[in-house]
């Protein structure tokens, strides 16, 4: 029987294809695995002590943490067991988000991961007068630790309660309440029901081409966003083999221990990876660094289902044996499959890494649509790069008017959690309206061409989709992030964050052996040189109105903590043009 609620996905695995060593999160240095059966068990025991807690139905618990574990699996799967709704947080938002959500969720208890964290938290506990207690994962100074609720749920005897609570929970009831940061504007809650979640995993599932019981996974994306998530769920139907990565910094070598089949990415942390590896090209010399040359630009042409002709195949395999072997081996040597989400990825990307071997399927999706609406498949024809592939099964999509994506279907959100009228902003009948624009080609493969809310008129009345263009700039190894600009100037133009790293090795190789500030990279005669060439190579690709005239280099790394991307790496375009105003009136200027 297929699962129809969250929690049925463990109960699923464990009765049809048990792992020893389903879910694994290293301590101190050594991995500790947690078996189907000890995953289920821990869930039960979970729920006992938050029924005991007075924990009901549509009681709302919060979640946060830095990085994934074993423990907000379990703590997941007791939440939603008694019916109760999962509000997950964004670790790295401000303290102040932390008290909104909270108390517009209502929020009764609350996890967290580590003491940075908790300290966020506690700033602010006193303002949320719904929050009755805090538990944490790691061992925490003044805070309650989670095991206490592991053995005090080992010790009661209230499992009946447990199974009759699970039994009342219907699929159409809410499972999660996740909030948008949003580039503008307050969260949004996006209520999410069973039902949304777990249709989505099983129809977006199949386009996953992994052997159920015998792969392993990599995960690493916060939890607290739908894509996570929902392959984490899948994982666990699939009975894959689900290794935590420690951190961001500690991927590398988590890959080259876990040795995974699959993980998922974003399209910048493999920009970043793509990077590196081709820096390394200026490492070599002589014929080694022709040959690695060679391959990255035959990779670059790269096309599925022998397009490029029986020529290219044969000196493709020649690349993957010289050179893209090593790459392979240094994503721990297994790598199959990477999922891409969450933004747009550039179409050299897909080419390289499939090309390596290592296939990249994009998909497409947003939170409101639990998220999957379409993604790639290598098999039967499914899979064109430059596109986010075809609709998953039991959902319509169609372009209105104006080019907008409209999807309907059974993963599409209740609504937004106390906004009706937000709700029936982005509603028409059962449609939702995605905010994307984009078309489908003659094939059926859908392809993303801007936002919506993004596009903007210069004052020649021409309309400039500034995504489109941002990832084409994206493409110079120079350029580590670019916002285009122009609304009601007579051109568009961009403010660009130098790739820091990248600019500071090639001056290297140009006789440049003084360590320079960022100020004195960005005001390097070469480096605007070289951005100014890359600039009018990528022009070419758009119409004269949507070139891009002038830019200027800013002296920051963009991030979220400095507010300048939202915590799913958005730009926070409103900010940002805040931020280097002066620098928008000189280029006006």
């Amino acid at each position: 029987m297929q699962p129809t609620r969250l929690f049925d996905f463990i109960d699923y695995q464990r009765k049809n294809r048990p792992l020893a060593k389903a879910i694994n999160t290293k301590y101190n240095g050594q991995w500790e695995a947690t078996s189907s059966e000890e995953f289920y068990q821990k869930a039960q025991a979970i729920s006992r002590a938050l029924l005991n807690l007075g924990i009901q139905k549509g009681d709302k618990i919060g979640m946060i943490s830095s990085n994934n574990r074993t423990e907000w699996a379990i703590v997941d799967a007791g939440i939603l067991q008694l019916g109760a709704i999962n509000v997950p947080l964004y670790p790295t938002i401000a303290a102040e988000d932390y008290k909104y959500i909270l108390n517009h969720s209502e929020c009764q208890y609350c996890f967290v991961s580590d003491a940075e964290v908790y300290a966020k938290l506690k700033s602010i506990q006193k303002s949320v007068k719904s929050l009755k207690g805090v538990y944490s994962f790691d061992t925490l100074e003044g805070c309650n630790h989670w095991s206490t609720l592991l053995e005090s749920g080992s010790a009661l005897d209230n499992q009946e309660a447990v199974e009759a609570a699970k039994a009342s929970v219907l699929p159409e009831d809410l499972a999660t309440i996740i909030y948008t940061s949003g580039t503008t504007g307050v969260p949004k809650g996006v209520m999410l029901s069973h039902h949304n979640v777990t249709t989505n995993v099983i129809a977006s599932s199949n386009r996953l081409p992994l052997e159920p019981g015998k792969a392993t996974a990599l995960s690493f994306l916060p939890l607290c966003h739908i894509f996570e998530r929902v392959i984490l769920y899948f994982y666990v139907y699939h009975s894959i083999t689900i290794y935590f990565a420690e951190s961001l910094e500690t991927i590398s070598d988590n890959l080259k221990e876990v040795k995974p089949e699959m993980m998922t990415a974003v399209p910048r942390l493999l920009e970043k990876v793509y990077d590196k590896i081709y820096a390394r090209g200026n490492d070599l010399e002589g014929i080694k660094q022709k040959l690695f040359y060679w391959a990255v630009d035959l990779g670059l042409q790269y096309q599925p289902y022998g397009k490029n002709g029986f020529w290219y195949g044969f000196k493709l395999k020649i690349a993957r044996k010289l050179i893209f072997s090593k790459w392979k081996e240094a994503l721990g040597g297994n790598l199959q499959l990477i999922a891409s989400g969450s933004a747009p990825l550039q179409p050299r990307l897909a080419q390289v890494f499939t090309a390596a071997g290592m296939t990249i399927v994009e998909g497409y999706g947003l939170t409101e649509t639990s998220p999957v609406i379409s993604v790639n498949d290598m098999r039967n024809g499914g899979f064109k790069i430059g596109t986010v592939g075809k609709i998953i099964d039991g959902i319509t999509v169609k372009i209105a008017d104006d080019g907008e994506i409209l999807c309907k279907g059974p993963n599409v959100m209740q609504g937004y959690y106390k906004d009706p009228e937000r709700t029936s902003q982005v509603m028409s009948g059962d449609y939702f309206h995605t905010g994307d624009i984009g078309e489908f080609d003659t094939d059926g493969f859908l392809k993303i061409t801007d936002r919506k809310k993004e596009m903007f008129k210069t004052s020649g009345g021409k309309y400039i989709a500034p995504a489109l263009i941002e990832g084409v700039m994206k493409q110079s190894l120079f350029i580590e992030q670019i916002m285009v600009i122009g609304e009601a100037q007579k051109m568009p133009a961009a403010l660009i964050q130098l790739n820091f790293d990248y600019v500071k090795d090639w001056l290297k190789t140009k006789g440049q052996t003084t360590k320079l500030s960022e100020k004195e990279l960005i005001e390097n005669p070469k480096v605007i040189e070289q951005i100014q060439k890359d600039i009018d190579r990528y022009n070419e690709q758009f119409g004269k109105w949507e070139k891009i005239k002038k830019f200027e280099l800013t002296p920051d790394i963009w991030s979220i903590d400095a507010g300048h991307l939202t915590p799913t790496m958005k730009l926070k375009r409103k900010v940002i043009k805040e931020k280097y105003k002066a620098l928008i009136d000189q280029i006006y200027a």
